[in-house]
């Protein structure tokens, strides 16, 4: 109260007047500030406040001021109902009637005490005032804000009081706002509003939506405000948006309904941003006015509001989920980077309301997928809404694939869009591409004509007519056309209509034709549109769920694959397949561009421009201008890449199938055959829903095209059988109808996998049986046979199946057709007539009226015939007529030559079969033909010759005397006329028979055909006259040629130089007789063979044709003898001088290419090589008859390859230097189906023998091919016999060819000629590989001889092996170096040609192997070598357990060769195991990490096992560490090759490789010692602490091994261990250590205690006396046992002779304790043993304790001790000696007797047998033992002396004379010194009392005299 006392006082003018308006404002709107305090303050005070306000508004005049006291009288009103007082409602209704802002002052003022519900009964009054104020703001524009303030307080009112909302309805006032503004707030006007004016249109809405929605439904469109509710939500103010946001909340609350309205609606709002945004991008404007978009909303905002939203449309209606699910993926609020992005918000948004959104969509999938693929979702004309519905059913996808996709599918199926598309016609494509305007039949015409129009424009605007043309180029044309149309017809329209009275009827005619254009235009592009969408959906869907695709692949492809070829969708279909391609199985998806493309190549070129793109095989030398890698190349890399871990998944591989398959069928073979045959190969498993039958189809295919395929696809077939389906089988027989006999019987073989499941009893299987049952070839046949019983089928009734196989393009096929048909009707005969009649209803079918524009049918009739002539045996008598009728009628006159004489034939046949039986019956109808007169002539002359010859047939059934048989006769010999050699060849052959009746006109019969044959002017009656002589020769018998003259005649005829037809005519006579008569006409072949050879240089060209069939009829009947006769002249003739005689001769010679296969292969190898030579005859038409008669050679090759080559050959043996080549590339690239014959040899030897002899390397090794392949592809291998001694020789030398290469092909060609050919044709050649193996001559020799022999005994087979195989090994360890050398070569050639028959005999070869590494000779060692590669190579898998075992010895073999040679073996073995080259180069770097991965090690220890593949990595790593290096590069090499990780390795494989180590430490071999200690050293340095936990354990256990060797190797192993190992590292380890070394002291064998001992010198460098402390007092005490004492003794030893001046201070004091023992004594002297000079310094310890022991009781001490002291002396050196001798003089001056006699002993022992010079020191010595000789001890005396003897006698002799003077010193010495001892008695020395006591002294005083 007090602040608004002083603002009140302040505007009273309390600090004087406030006269400027901002500061009365201010001290306003500080009031207004005092609005915000607690609302029970301001309760209090609103009155007051409120009458203030009233005052200062009344009593200031400036509107800004009084503006200010409204807003500050609102914010009371808005806080507290109490500022509303009466007068303020007074107050309020007088301001309404203010101008127009003071009036929209009082308006805001209503608005907010309006907004107050306590508040609004206190304006109820207002009411009236506000109703005419919204009646004139909805009825003025200027008004219209005013109208809404005041609706919405009148809005408020109605909702609380009833009589203000009947008070509206009777002022009509919605009506009155509806008529004015329907939409109540329009767009536009709300862009212009403030921010506080689009808040009151906020409540305005919401009290119209929540509290009024019944009225609003009834007067206004209720989309229109949610529109404005939608704007007002998305807003930029973000107050604005805040209160909306409420608002909708508060509005969707009360009515649910209005979500989904509201929802539909803001999809096309974000259309409408999206589009401006779109726009906006394109025309790089910053904003743009739009009436309908102000502004553009940010996509947050429109996230939110789609959030808002989504809650209510969710509870209220399940058809919103479709809706909200688009718009979560509409592009104008997802990225494209995440287009889910926001759906996955709006989830997580949901759930946090508590609703699953992904549970509500499960059960609605059905209805969500409709909505999507509606006119709303995909189908929408919004481009954007199409792509917000394609990212939904995406989503959908991941959601639930399954559902989905059915549903997309079913939708897809029924589109009728599908239906329209197949329906087009080529005429609605052209249209389609015709641009609008222009008819599609005036392209190329009609634009010229539009642009010249616009041309005529320019004068009225500048440029008009290319408007926009430079801006959209690519649009120009189709836009220029429409628009001209369309600019033309206003135009002319808009002059009048007078001008459409003048149009033409062919412009009506063209105008309604454009309209019908348009409408097809239209149809098309929309069908074009709609498949699109849904070819890009399925491309989306797929890609979304890649892994459910996957399995939908071979279905999905189906959709697409036809619509790839479409003129219209093609590249929506290419997009949609290359997602699929996509969705394959890695890796192979890498590559899904180019299968997408392959597949879009296959479905729209032609098979042709396909096949273009497959590369072709191309030679070598070709081999750089190959072109880059191809598309269908780059396929099958990725291919191959994908199935190198294994086969493919079964639906990617049928969705790349296709591919596979088109390259297959290709014609000839491609580079791709092999990998993708491989491929296949991979994809067998019968269990896999695979493309079976098209699989097999193919692969009939390729071993149709590729015949050498056999061997791999033959297995394939049968495999793919296994897992046929019942449906499939009909399918796989298809194989049966092929043309190639392999191919039938692969087919056939393959058929017999089938499992008998899924056999089923359908008819298209049994007819497809069947007819293979009865084809041509008979193994084919007997399969077929074999399966027909095997499955059970009986014979079906219907031969439908067999009807459609006679019509096949195949004659086999047709031919077993026909014969399975005649077996059919053989068990059915009720069907036969049933069966001829179809019969003919199928020639007449095929016949057609369109023969005479190509006869494509013929097949069909041909196949007729073949059945009426197979059917000719089951035919009955009543059958006859029918038959006989058909072939009159129809048959006989059939337009093709063949089907008319196979019909004539099958007539034949069957009145041959039932002529006899029924001649009344068939008679008459040949005669009613013959009597009947023709309609047609050409075709009554066809039928008449075809019906004579069945009567001629039949003739020979009647009787002889038959009058008959003459008018027959006639007959036939008048048709003989007609020019056609299959009706003269039958007339010939009916007029046989009939000749019994015409004996008696034989002459004359005789005589006229001689005659007609001799004269008529006709060339076809002449040859018919033959053939007629030749048939009544024939049936008058052979002797009728000499009876009737006829020889004579013909011999005439030839003679006869006048008459050129009687030549000729004699010729053709001599022709037909030889074919009729065959060998009964040989003896005059032989007489007419001169006068033949003259005809063929006949002057007329008749003749010499004449002559040329007569010669090859001759030749085709010649006998072997006949050859025999005819040959040897002809070959003479060509040595004739004349050249006519040589041209006639080989003119001849050509002819006889035409002889009987078994006379052609025997003299062809004659003829050929004489007409090669004639090529280079001096005479040019000896040159060309030569040319001419090697091209008939090549004519009669049967075998189609060869023939197609004879052109190419012919001039290899023409010009042999610049052809051979070319001609032996052509053959090679040649792939043979067919076999080769006999002349096909003959032409090819020449080519292939020169080639043999060629210096080219190419040309030797091709010509070698050839000749191997020949002996396999010849038709009978016999016929290559005559050429064998012409090869032969030539592939010997090319077998020794210095080019390894060369010598392969060579070798593989021997093997092949023997395996063709037999063993039995080449007795020598054996024997002579077997010598030239032996030769000294050259390696290459004996190489290319071991090669030759391994593919010559690989082809004799296992027995013949087995027989020879001894000789071989024991020739390996022969005496001369060569003869190792060639045989252990033949080992390396030995596995690839003989494969598993060798691996048997691995056991006996292998020690072979092992002798050759370690050979002295180079050459042998390389053999034996690369014979072990070869051996793993081949049997590295197979023959592990032989193989490893062998290497593994060799690898711990003396003989470092060996060991080199194993270590490169087994890196070989592990290499073929792991599946790696090891051929990379590993240089330098860790041994951690190798180039191995932990695949390959899987798979070493998969194949080898744990435990052997832990024994193999043993060895490799101690041989790493060999004294050899290249032993050790070898090993490392193979170590980092198959091992990935070292250290991880090793510890996987310790105990095995310690035990190796131990194993080998303890070897006999030095250097295997030597290796295994490297190794262990290397181990402990490279892994110290890694390695060591491991190790020392094992080794400590290993002492425990009862084999003393072991035990040996384990203190070798210790010692290597301690010596790499830090001093840090073991200190660890000396509990285990210590204890280890003591036992190995104390073993019971010598070898091991060394051992140990210098493992203990190792030991103390890093532990020092701890090593001493814990093992020498435990030697020392197992010393006292009388069990260990020796062992421990010796321990000591060992340890003392590697540390002896640290060990001996502790042993000593033990030892020379008294009293000593005889076991210290011998101790002692042990011990110094190994001491020797060490002692030195111990002397004064040892020696007085020993020598006082030599004086003792026990004979054992005494002697041992004595032995000891010997030894001590005698290890003292020279440095020893000054301490020994002073202890020596010591002991001899001693107080006790026993020590200076042993004193003496051992000064006298040491100068004797100590090898150290001791002559200096022999000075004192002999002082004192001559001082010793008075001792009073008579055995210290003896001692003295003996050791004085022995020292002079080590003093050498020219030195005594220098000690004379000692000598007498010293005997004065002890004379004086016994003299004293004993006083008053004579001295005597007792040392010179013994007996010969002066010996020692003699020496020197006679050296002194001297």
């Amino acid at each position: 109260p007090s602040m608004f006392n002083a603002i009140k006082a302040i505007l009273g003018g309390s600090e004087g007047k406030l006269s400027l308006p901002y500061q009365r404002i201010g001290m306003l709107n500080a009031l207004e500030q005092l609005s915000r305090f607690p609302p029970k303050q301001i309760s209090r005070l609103a009155p007051s406040v409120s009458s203030f306000l009233l005052t200062c508004y009344k009593g200031d005049g400036i509107e800004e001021v009084k503006l200010a006291t409204l807003s500050t009288l609102g914010s009371w009103a808005s806080v507290s109902s109490e500022a509303v007082q009466p007068d303020v409602v007074s107050f309020i209704t007088a301001g309404l009637k203010e101008k127009d802002t003071l009036r929209k002052g009082h308006l805001k003022l209503i608005r907010v005490i309006c907004r107050k519900s306590d508040s609004l009964t206190k304006v109820t009054s207002l009411l009236d005032h506000l109703i005419q104020l919204s009646k004139t703001g909805f009825s003025k524009a200027t008004q219209r804000l005013d109208g809404i303030y005041a609706l919405y307080a009148v809005s408020r009112l109605a909702a609380i009081d009833a009589k203000a909302d009947g008070s509206i309805v009777k002022e009509k006032l919605w009506t009155l706002i509806a008529q004015s503004e329907p939409s109540l707030i329009s767009v536009q006007l709300l862009s212009k509003l403030t921010d506080e004016d689009c808040l009151t249109c906020v409540d305005l809405l919401q009290s119209l939506l929540v509290d009024h929605l019944f009225r609003i439904q009834e007067y206004f469109s209720i989309q229109s405000l949610l529109q404005v509710l939608i704007y007002l939500v998305c807003h930029p103010s973000w107050a604005v948006r805040k209160i909306a946001y409420d608002a909708t909340k508060n509005i969707l609350s009360s009515s649910g309904a209005l979500a989904e309205d509201l929802l539909f609606l803001f999809t096309s709002w974000l259309s409408l941003v999206g589009e401006r945004v779109l726009i906006l991008k394109q025309s790089d404007m910053d904003s743009f006015g739009d009436s309908q978009l102000p502004f553009i909303p940010s996509t947050e905002v429109l996230v939110k509001c789609l959030f808002l939203i989504a809650p209510y449309a969710i509870d209220h209606s399940q058809r919103s989920y479709a809706r909200l699910i688009l718009c979560s993926h509409h592009p104008c609020i997802s990225s494209s980077g995440s287009p889910a992005g926001v759906w996955k918000r709006l989830q997580k948004r949901l759930k946090q309301q508590n609703i699953s959104f992904t549970d509500l969509i499960f059960p609605n999938i059905t209805v969500i997928c409709k909505e999507l693929l509606s006119k709303d979702g995909l189908f929408s004309s919004n481009k954007q809404e199409q792509r917000a519905a394609l990212c939904s059913l995406a989503t959908l996808m991941s959601i639930s694939p399954n559902d989905t996709f059915v549903e997309f599918e079913k939708h897809f199926i029924e589109l009728p869009d599908r239906t329209l598309h197949d329906g087009f016609s080529e005429n609605d494509i052209k249209i389609f591409f015709t641009s609008e305007g222009q008819l599609s039949t005036e392209q190329g015409v009609y634009v010229a004509e539009a642009v010249a129009s616009k041309n005529t424009k320019l004068a009225k605007g500048r440029f008009r007519a290319y408007d926009g043309q430079d801006a959209e180029p690519a649009k120009s044309d189709k836009r220029e056309s429409s628009s001209i149309g369309k600019r033309e017809t206003g135009k002319f329209t808009k002059k009048t209509a007078p001008v459409d009275k003048s149009k033409t009827a062919k412009e009506e005619a063209r105008e309604l034709q454009l309209k019908e254009e348009a409408s097809t235009r239209e149809k098309v592009g929309h069908v074009q549109e709609n498949l699109a969408l849904m070819l890009d959906a399925l491309g989306e869907l797929a890609i979304a769920n890649p892994v459910f695709t996957h399995g939908q692949l071979p279905h999905l492809v189906n959709y697409i694959e036809p619509l790839l070829s479409s003129p219209i969708v093609s590249d929506a279909a290419f997009c949609a397949m290359l997602r699929l391609a996509r969705c394959t199985a890695p890796p192979l998806c890498n590559w899904a561009t180019e299968i997408a493309a392959a597949i879009h190549v296959m479905s729209v070129e032609d098979f042709e421009a396909v096949l273009d793109l497959m590369p072709v095989l191309i030679m070598e030398e070709d081999s750089k201008k190959r072109p880059p890698s191809g598309l269908f190349e780059k396929i099958v890399t990725g291919l191959t890449a994908a199935c190198r871990m294994g086969p493919l998944p079964a639906d990617s591989f049928t969705f790349v199938f296709p591919i596979m398959e088109r390259i297959l069928l290709s014609s000839k073979k491609t580079s791709l055959h092999d990998d993708v045959l491989q491929i296949l190969s991979m994809h067998m498993d019968p269990i896999l829903p695979l493309p079976r039958p098209r699989m097999l189809s193919v692969l009939y295919h390729v071993l149709s095209t590729i015949p050498a395929y056999h061997p791999s696809v033959g297995p394939m077939l049968n495999e793919l059988c296994l897992g046929l389906k019942r449906d499939d089988l009909a399918q796989a027989l298809i194989g049966v109808y092929a043309k190639e006999v392999h191919v039938r019987l692969a087919c056939l073989t393959a058929i017999k996998c089938v499992p008998s499941h899924s056999v089923q009893r359908d008819l298209q299987v049994s007819t497809s049986l069947w007819i293979a049952v009865h084809d041509p070839e008979k193994a084919v046949a007997e399969l077929a046979e074999e399966l027909w019983d095997r499955f059970g089928f009986d014979v079906c009734a219907d031969y439908s199946g067999i009807f459609d196989a006679l019509s096949h393009k195949n004659h086999n096929v047709r031919a077993a057709a026909a014969e399975a048909l005649t077996a059919a009707l053989d068990e059915n005969p009720d069907k036969i007539q049933d069966t001829l009649s179809t019969l003919f209803s199928l020639y007449i079918q095929d016949l057609g009226p369109g023969v005479e524009f190509g006869d494509t049918n013929w097949l069909g009739r041909q196949g007729i015939a073949l059945a009426l002539h197979s059917v000719a045996d089951v035919l009955g008598s009543k059958d006859l007529p029918v038959v006989m009728t058909f072939l009159i009628s129809r048959a006989l006159a059939d337009p093709n030559l063949d089907v008319r004489g196979r019909m004539i034939n099958a007539g034949i046949l069957i009145i041959d079969k039932h002529g006899k039986e029924n001649v009344p019956l068939l008679f008459p109808i040949f005669e009613s033909y013959l009597n009947k007169r023709a309609s047609n002539e050409e075709t009554y002359d066809l039928v008449r010759e075809g019906v004579v010859i069945f009567t001629g047939a039949l003739a020979k059934h009647l009787s002889k005397d038959d009058p008959k048989v003459h008018s027959v006769v006639e007959k036939l010999l008048d048709v003989l006329n007609t020019p056609s050699e299959a009706v003269q060849r039958a007339v010939s052959d009916c007029l046989s028979p009939l000749m019994v009746s015409k004996q008696e006109e034989a002459q004359s019969l005789v005589s006229r055909l001689l005659d007609r044959m001799m004269k008529c002017e006709k060339y076809g009656e002449r040859r018919g006259a033959a053939f007629g002589l030749a048939g009544v020769v024939k049936g008058f018998r052979i002797t009728s040629l000499k009876k009737y003259g006829i020889a004579a005649t013909l011999q005439q005829g030839l003679e006869d130089r006048a008459s050129a037809k009687s030549r000729e005519g004699a010729l053709l006579g001599f022709e037909c007789l030889c074919e009729k008569l065959g060998r009964l006409f040989e003896p005059y072949v032989i007489k007419m063979l001169p006068l033949l050879l003259v005809s063929f240089s006949d002057q007329v060209l008749a003749v010499r044709e004449a002559a040329e069939c007569a010669a090859r009829a001759m030749m085709s009947q010649l006998t072997g003898h006949g050859v025999k006769l005819v040959l040897p002249s002809l070959l003479k003739g060509l040595e004739d001088k004349a050249w006519r005689t040589k041209q006639s001769s080989v003119q001849l010679l050509g002819a006889m290419a035409y002889c009987a296969p078994q006379q052609l292969s025997q003299c062809l190898p004659k003829i050929v090589p004489k007409l090669t030579e004639v090529l280079t005859d001096t005479h040019p038409k000896v040159q060309a008859a030569g040319q001419t008669a090697l091209q008939q050679v090549g004519s009669v090759i049967k075998n189609p390859e060869i023939n197609a080559l004879v052109p190419i050959l012919l001039s290899a043996l023409t010009d042999p230097n610049d052809h051979t080549k070319h001609s032996l590339d052509i053959l090679l690239q040649t792939t043979f189906i067919n076999s080769i014959d006999a002349p096909s040899l003959a032409l090819l030897v020449p080519i292939v023998h020169r080639g043999l002899r060629e210096r080219g390397v190419d040309t030797k090794k091709k010509a070698a091919q050839i000749v191997g392949n020949m002996s396999s592809l010849v038709t009978e291998p016999m016929d290559m016999i005559p050429y064998i001694g012409l090869l032969l020789p030539e592939v010997k030398k090319v077998l020794v060819d210095p080019i390894p290469e060369v010598r392969g092909v060579a070798a593989r060609a021997l093997g092949s000629l023997i395996v063709g050919m037999g063993e039995q044709i080449f007795p020598d050649l054996v024997p002579w590989l077997l010598e030239t193996l032996k030769s000294d001559n050259s390696n290459v020799e004996r190489s290319g001889a071991a090669q030759g022999l391994s593919e010559v005994l690989a082809a004799l087979g296992k027995d013949y092996f087995d027989q020879i195989l001894p000789d071989i090994i024991r020739n390996c360890s022969h005496q001369k170096a060569s003869v190792r050398d060639g045989h252990l070569t033949l080992f390396r050639y030995l596995p690839r040609s003989m494969g598993a028959i060798f691996q048997n005999h691995l056991q006996a070869v292998l020690p072979a192997i092992l002798d050759g590494l370690a050979d002295e000779n180079e050459s042998v060692r390389d053999a034996a070598l690369s014979a072990g590669h070869i051996f793993v190579e081949y049997y590295a898998t197979t023959s592990l357990p032989l193989l490893l075992p062998a290497i593994e010895d060799g690898i711990f073999s003396d003989n470092w060769r060996i060991r080199q040679s194993s270590v490169e073996l087994l890196g070989d073995l592990l290499f073929k195991v792991a599946g790696t080259s090891g051929k990379a180069i590993l240089e330098g770097g860790s041994d951690d990490e190798g180039a191995s991965t932990e695949a390959q090690g899987r798979a070493i220890v998969e194949v080898l096992g744990r435990a052997k593949r832990n024994e193999v990595l043993a060895a490799v790593y101690m041989v790493r560490s060999d004294v050899s290096l290249t032993v050790r590069q070898a090993a490392v090499h193979v170590w980092k090759t198959i091992v990935a990780n070292t250290p991880r390795t090793l510890k996987e494989i310790m105990p095995v490789l310690m035990d190796t180590l131990i194993s080998s430490l303890a070897s006999s071999s030095s250097e295997r010692r030597q290796v295994a200690g490297r190794a262990l050293g290397e181990l402990v340095r490279k892994l110290g602490e890694r390695v060591l936990p491991s190790i020392i354990p094992i080794l400590s256990q290993g002492l425990k091994d009862p084999n003393a060797s072991r035990r040996q190797g384990v203190c070798i192993g210790l010692s290597e261990v301690m010596g790499s190992a830090g001093k840090h590292q073991l200190l660890s380890f000396m509990g285990e250590l210590i204890p280890t070394i003591r036992t190995a002291l104390c073993d019971s064998t010598q070898e091991v205690r060394e051992s140990a001992g210098l493992a203990f010198s190792t030991l103390y460098k890093s532990a020092g006396l701890q090593a001493i402390d814990e093992i020498v007092p435990t030697l020392l005490r197992a010393m006292e046992d009388d069990e260990t004492s020796a062992t421990a003794l010796d321990g000591l030893k060992q340890i003392l002779s590697v540390r002896t001046a640290a060990i001996l201070p502790h042993i000593l004091p033990k030892l020379v304790q008294p009293p000593l023992s005889s076991f210290n004594a011998h101790a002692l002297g042990a011990l110094a043993e190994v001491a020797g000079p060490g002692l030195s310094s111990h002397i004064g310890t040892i020696l007085p304790t020993l020598i006082l022991a030599m004086d003792d009781e026990d004979v054992d001490v005494q002697s041992t001790a004595k032995k000891a002291a010997e030894t001590i002396v005698l290890v003292i050196d020279d440095e020893g000696v000054e301490t020994l001798i002073p202890e020596l003089l010591r002991g001899v001056n001693d107080n006790q007797a026993s020590m200076r006699r042993g004193a003496a002993y051992l000064i006298g022992f040491l100068f004797k047998n100590s090898k150290l010079y001791l002559a200096d020191e022999a000075p004192d010595m002999m002082s004192t033992l001559i001082t010793l000789l008075s001792d009073t001890d008579n055995a210290t005396v003896l001692a003295a002396w003996e050791a004085f003897s022995r020292v002079v006698g080590s003093v050498p002799k020219e030195q005594l004379p220098t000690h004379i003077k000692l000598v007498r010193d010293a005997v004065s010495t002890a004379r004086d010194k016994e003299r004293r001892r004993r006083k008053g008695v004579p001295v005597l020395l007792p040392g010179l009392c013994l007996p010969k006591a002066l010996q020692p002294f003699l020496p020197i005083f006679q050296q002194g005299f001297n």
